[in-house]
Order: structure tokens, then C-alpha cells, then sequence
């Protein structure tokens, strides 16, 4: 996350600022139905600029929604939580739901929040931390429950959090909370209750009126060791913790029937929302797909589309790489596997692994700021509006590139995935560095904490501008059995073969006009949006007529929303 990019301080700020002008791709294209009703509990949830309607599909069917997109830097959706449609950010690098509530006195946004007077509290506190050593920031709230709706499908009784202390910028990016994607196993939120119910014997969750707006947050010590334990990487999950300590001892006597089918009825009840589906069978497939559009540099790409439950239409399983996610075992942090299948080892974010990286096609040397025993790997990862690397591979690159390079001059970042190579678009990979110049930009690159045993092991993030280059499906398989149905990721390359000569057009007209790249922000509308999607790459959109979208060319508006991100001292 993260929002994941969340920067802490000016001068990061300002690199992030230069950085939101990362765009998307495109490639072969592929017809998909934009609001079609196809197979059982699928929903098709569209990021796209047109005006919605207002219909939601009821569960069982299969829904969409349209996404809002902020400069590229976020990508929302309205969830409905207690009544209250509230703009999210889609995060698939963490696993907890959190909305702002009206007892946030330091909150400032025209989004509607979550009304505090009507939370159904349980008492407990939920302490979230985001970004590695260089991105710190925090959502401090209340855990409760209410019944929560994303495009139709309703669940009751869905645990979130209301957050009334936060220093994210979800706010200035038109967001009120964050919908992370991520396995139950990495959520705070599940943690928290899952230990509680297992000192108090508690399975029920009752109304707790003493806990309403309680000012201050106790320190967790129960889930973190420390609070500087946080941010050398998000949120790495104590497990040790569910079973009452880390040590050997403790974790081969948790290797036991009953411990595990806890774990497993937990998920089907606390879990987190998109948890709780595939832990109960709802979807057709345990699984969802992303594709992110590009408001930036060079407006259009793919489509942004939402898939949950099954591929889009058009998307065969075939056309897509799959590659597994990384396991953690019981000595990396991860969970102890049942007595009946003593095999099984589990994923606990979305974390795959990379053959190599290569630069303009030369491939890159491997970082020694990690142990060459640990397998390179990446986190994959909607709520970075970056690449992350290691500090000195990305000083390596930045020393061919120079710190400033010209704009017109394409550089392809590639990700060698399951044998295949899975370039970064060159629209994507650059951030104009002056306003009302393109004649100079930098690399769309920061550096990022180096993996270590008991901790998270990825050494790259890729974040929006990866993801804008690719169709990507997340298969979360069997949560409680992972051999039975293994946890993988499908990639689909969109970016054409063009793409150079597009970076070149895009800066001979952005230098005609003002000498400044074009930006689109729009909010999330209320409903499914109308029409076709044309293809995964394509969709040229246009704002004409469309009141809901605020077409900027460049830094004038723009301007005004930088300074909010950087007067918060931390951004996403």
C-alpha cells in the first residue's frame, strides 16, 4: 500500500508528486462485454469514464461498477457499508476494509463518511500501518460490523473498521477507506478478533456501547512486536501470535486438528469481505481480475475493468502466464498446515516469483543488499502508485537513465515471470519533471526495503504502472488446502507493439499543447456504467459532456491537489 506508496516527508512527497504520471498499455485485442449477466456470482466491475446508471445487481448474478481514478495514482469503487455508498481504495497489497467515520476530527473531505452514532462496535481496536521504512503512515479505529455491498453482492455481518485517526491521503485522492484484496491471514483486523475469541472464548460478537468514539488507541502489543517493527514492511503478520507464542514448541503443538479448523470457520465468518467469499464457496471461481486504464501522459490503454469470481469474457485461461505465489512456511512466519495434510504451506500476500529484470534488454545484475538464498520475487500490488526496488538496483538503473532523461526517449523496465518477459509500457514509465516542460523526465522508480528472513521476502513492488501493462488474475485457491487448488497469479501482457512511437506522439503533443502531459481524474460513479468495453487495450476515453470528469491539462489544477498531498507530509 502502501495505499501503498505512501510517502512520508516533502522530499518524498514531491518524488511521488512527479511520479503520478504513470500511464497503462495495450495489445492484442479482446471484446469485453461491458454489462453482460454471464455465469453465477461473477462480477465485472468496469474503471471506465462513461456515465453510470443507477442499477446494482443483487447477489448471485453478475454485477458491475464503475471505478474512479485519481490521476493514476488510486483506483476506487463505491462500497456500501450500512447504507452509506462510500469510495474505496482497491489495494491488493493488504486485506482489510476501513472507512472514515464522522468522529475523525482531523479528517477533511466532501466524501459522505461512515456515520460513528450507528457502528455496530465489538469492542475491539484496529491499528493499521502502511509503507516500508521510507512511507510510514497509519489508520487508527474501531472494529465493528455492518452489512456491507459491493455491486450487489451483499454480506451481513462483515467485519471493517471506522477509522477516526489517520494521516493517509485517501482523502486528497477522493477516496474515504481502503478495500484491500489480500489473504484473510495478512489482515489486522482478522488477527485481532481471532486472538480475542481465542483468550475470551467469545465466537459471538455482540454491541459494545462503551467502545463508541474512544479517543486513544492502545499500543497491540498482542499483534506487533513494535510500532518500528511496522514499517521496515507493511504489516508482516505475527502468526505466532494466534497460537500464543513464536516458539518452536508452541508452533509444532498448534499442527493440530482443532487450531486449524478454527482458522478455517474464522475465515468464513470474520474474514475479510472478498475472504469470506471464497472461503464460503460463493464465487464461481476463488479468483478476480484487474486491468487499470491510464489517465495520464497518454489517456486511454486498457480498459479499467474489475473482474470478480471469473475471467472476463474473451480471456481464455490459456492466453494468461501462471505462476504460483510464494508459500511462507512455519519457520518464514506463516501458518502451521492441519495434521491431515501435513504438506501444506501458505500464501500470505500476493507475492510472485521473478526469473529476472532486464533494462532496455539487457538484464540486471541481482541486488547484494539480500541473501542470494532468498528467490527474488514481487509483491504484485494495486495500491502503489510506483515500481519499488532494491536501493541498489534502482541506483544501478538510474546511473545508465541519469537522473533526468529525455521524455521523447522510450526505456522499456521488463519482468521476466513464468519464462516470459512482461515489459513496463514507456508511457509508464516516466514522470515529467518540469511543468510546462516534456523535455526532461525521470524514471517512474524508487527504492524499497531488501527482503529478510522474518519478514516479507519480496524484493519489488510492482505497483500501478506494472499493472497498467498488464491483464492481471488473482487466484486465491484453497485457502485451508493450497495443494488442492494452488494460490496463483495470471499475467496477460496489453502493451503494443507501438508503444515507443506512442511515448514519442504523446510528448510532440504534449509539447503543442503547453508543454505539459494531459491528466483525467473522475470520482466513482453510483452505478454500472452503460455500453461496451471494446477491448482489454484501447478504449480511448473522452470527457466531452461528462460532468463527472475533470480533464486537466496538467499542472494548473493540478497544482492545488500536490500541495494537499504534500501539507499532509505523507502521501499515498
Amino acid at each position: 500500500m502502501r495505499v501503498g506508496c505512501m510517502h512520508a516527508g516533502i522530499a518524498l512527497a514531491s518524488a511521488f508528486l512527479l511520479s503520478l504520471l504513470s500511464p497503462v498499455a495495450a495489445a492484442p485485442e479482446i471484446e469485453i462485454p461491458r454489462h453482460e449477466v454471464r455465469t453465477e456470482h461473477g462480477i465485472h466491475l468496469p474503471i471506465h469514464k462513461r456515465k453510470a446508471s443507477n442499477s446494482l445487481r443483487r447477489r448471485g448474478s453478475s454485477g458491475a461498477i464503475g471505478l474512479g481514478n485519481f490521476v493514476d495514482v488510486t483506483y476506487n469503487v463505491l462500497v456500501t457499508v450500512g447504507g452509506v455508498s462510500t469510495p474505496v481504495v482497491l489495494d491488493t497489497g493488504s486485506s482489510d476494509l476501513w472507512v472514515i467515520s464522522d468522529a475523525c476530527k482531523t479528517c477533511s473531505t466532501e466524501v459522505q463518511l461512515y456515520p460513528q452514532a450507528t457502528f455496530q462496535s465489538i469492542g475491539l481496536e484496529a491499528r493499521l500501518l502502511y509503507g516500508d521504512s521510507r512511507t510510514g503512515t497509519h489508520a487508527f479505529g474501531l472494529i465493528g460490523k455492518d452489512t456491507v455491498d459491493l455491486a450487489g453482492l451483499t454480506l451481513q455481518n462483515q467485519f471493517f473498521a471506522a477509522i477516526n485517526d489517520t494521516n493517509t491521503s485517501v482523502e486528497d485522492t477522493g477516496s474515504a477507506g481502503i478495500f484491500g484484496l489480500g489473504f484473510p491471514v495478512n489482515s489486522v483486523i482478522w488477527t485481532t478478533i481471532f486472538i480475542d475469541e481465542a483468550k475470551t472464548g467469545n465466537t459471538k460478537r455482540e454491541l459494545s456501547d462503551n467502545q463508541y468514539n474512544r479517543p486513544d488507541f492502545p499500543e497491540l502489543s498482542k499483534l506487533w512486536n513494535t510500532v518500528a517493527d511496522h514499517f521496515t514492511r507493511f504489516g508482516f503478520p505475527n502468526v505466532g501470535e494466534l497460537y500464543g507464542g513464536n516458539s518452536k514448541e508452541k508452533r509444532q503443538s498448534q499442527t493440530t486438528a482443532p487450531f486449524s479448523a478454527r482458522v478455517a470457520e474464522s475465515y468464513t465468518r470474520t474474514g475479510p469481505l472478498l475472504g469470506r467469499l471464497v472461503a464460503t464457496d460463493a464465487l464461481t471461481l476463488p479468483q478476480f481480475t484487474i486491468t487499470l486504464q491510464r489517465d495520464t501522459v497518454d489517456i486511454g490503454g486498457n480498459v479499467g475493468l474489475l473482474s470478480i469470481g471469473e475471467l472476463p469474457k474473451g480471456i481464455q485461461n490459456e492466453s494468461l502466464t501462471w505462476v504460483p505465489l510464494r508459500t511462507y512456511n512455519v519457520d518464514q512466519g506463516g501458518l502451521p498446515p492441519p495434521p491431515d495434510s501435513p504438506v501444506e504451506e501458505y500464501p500470505i500476500t500476493w507475492e510472485v516469483f521473478i526469473d529476472d529484470v532486464y533494462l532496455d534488454g539487457v538484464k540486471l545484475p541481482r541486488s547484494t543488499l539480500s541473501s542470494p538464498s532468498i528467490a527474488l520475487s514481487a509483491l504484485v500490488d494495486t495500491g502503489n502508485s510506483l515500481l519499488r526496488g532494491p536501493a541498489d538496483i534502482v541506483a544501478g538503473i538510474r546511473s545508465k537513465l541519469g537522473a533526468r532523461f529525455p521524455c521523447n526517449e522510450p526505456h522499456t523496465l521488463s519482468f521476466q515471470i513464468g519464462g516470459k518477459l512482461f515489459p513496463v509500457d514507456p508511457r509508464d514509465f516516466v514522470n515529467q519533471e518540469f511543468v510546462n516542460s516534456v523535455n526532461l523526465c525521470s524514471a517512474n522508480l524508487v527504492a524499497t526495503d531488501p527482503p529478510a528472513e522474518g519478514r516479507y521476502l519480496y524484493s519489488w513492488s510492482l505497483g500501478d504502472p506494472f499493472l497498467k501493462s498488464v491483464l492481471a488474475t488473482y487466484h486465491y485457491g484453497n485457502l485451508t488446502y493450497p495443494s488442492r487448488d494452488q494460490p496463483r497469479m495470471g499475467f496477460l501482457s496489453t502493451v503494443p507493439e507501438d508503444a515507443d512511437d506512442q511515448l514519442k506522439a504523446a510528448v510532440a503533443a504534449a509539447s503543442k499543447n503547453g508543454g505539459n502531459f494531459p491528466m483525467v481524474s473522475e470520482p466513482a460513479p453510483t452505478g454500472a456504467p452503460t455500453g461496451t468495453i471494446h477491448t482489454v487495450p484501447a478504449a480511448k476515453p473522452t470527457n466531452k459532456g461528462n460532468p463527472a470528469m475533470r480533464a486537466q491539462t496538467a499542472w494548473g489544477a493540478w497544482a492545488a491537489s500536490l500541495l494537499a498531498l504534500i501539507g499532509a507530509a505523507v502521501a499515498l
